[in-house]
C-alpha cells in the first residue's frame, strides 16, 4: 500500500515538531584558590572574588561537552563572567544569549565567630546548608531562588519542545534547582553527569525516548 501525500506531509509535520533537548552545564574551574583557611569574613570576600573571577586556562572543556555545544541551537549563560567564558569556550563562535535568571544561588557565609577558619569548600558546605534552611543574610533567599528556578526552566522548556537544542551554561546548584520544574513538565535526565566543573545533565521528553 503506497504511501499518500498527505499522510507524507504529515509524518513531515510530525519529524519537524520533534523536540529537542536541554543541556545543562556546569561552568568551567575558576581560577581560584581554595587552599587558605579563612574566617567567616575572609571567606565573604573570597566569595565575592569568586563571582568576579573567570575560568583557569589549564582547564579545557571535555570533549563531550563540545559535542553537546556542536549540537545546540541556543545556548544560553549566566551573567557571571565564569558562566560567560565556559559558553564561549564551548560555543564554537554561535551566538551566547546571557540572562542573569541562570546565576547561581546567594552563597552567604555564616555569622561564626572569627576564631573559626575553614578552607572555602568547607565554608560552601556550611553556607548553602543553612541557606537551605532559610537564612539568607540579606541575600537572594532559598524560595526567592526557587521561584527564579522554575522561571528559568519555562524559559527554555517551550524553546526545546518546538524542535530546539537548548545548552545552558549555568552553575552546579542552580542547574540542580531546575531539575524538578523540568521532570514535572516531562523532562527525563538521560545522561547524568554529576556536579564537577564542566560536567552536564541531558534531558529528553519523556514521550519521545
Amino acid at each position: 500500500m503506497t504511501q499518500s501525500s498527505d499522510d507524507t506531509v504529515h509524518a513531515a509535520s510530525v519529524i519537524e515538531r520533534r523536540p529537542g533537548t536541554i543541556v545543562l552545564a556546569r561552568h568551567g574551574r575558576p581560577d581560584t584558590d581554595k587552599s587558605h583557611r579563612l574566617a567567616s569574613e575572609g571567606y565573604y570576600q573570597w566569595w565575592r572574588g569568586y563571582d568576579e573571577s573567570g575560568l583557569d586556562l589549564r582547564s579545557p572543556p571535555p570533549q563531550n561537552l563540545l559535542d553537546e555545544a556542536a549540537r545546540a541551537e541556543r545556548i544560553f549563560a549566566s551573567d557571571l563572567r565564569r558562566s560567560q567564558e565556559t559558553a564561549a569556550a564551548v560555543a564554537n563562535g554561535k551566538a551566547v544569549e546571557y540572562d542573569a535568571i541562570f546565576t547561581e544561588a546567594a552563597l552567604p557565609p555564616p555569622p561564626f565567630p572569627g576564631l573559626i577558619r575553614m578552607r572555602p569548600p568547607m565554608w560552601d558546605v556550611w553556607s548553602r546548608s543553612l541557606w537551605w534552611l532559610g537564612r539568607s543574610g540579606g541575600f537572594e533567599g532559598r524560595y526567592e531562588a526557587e521561584t527564579r528556578a522554575l522561571a528559568a526552566a519555562a524559559k527554555i522548556d517551550p524553546i526545546a519542545r518546538n524542535g530546539e537544542n537548548v545548552l545552558v551554561c549555568a552553575h552546579g546548584w542552580f542547574n540542580r534547582m531546575m531539575r524538578p520544574a523540568l521532570v514535572a513538565n516531562g523532562w527525563n535526565c538521560v545522561y547524568d553527569g554529576r556536579d564537577d566543573y564542566w560536567s552536564f545533565r541531558r534531558y529528553e521528553r519523556s514521550d519521545t525516548c
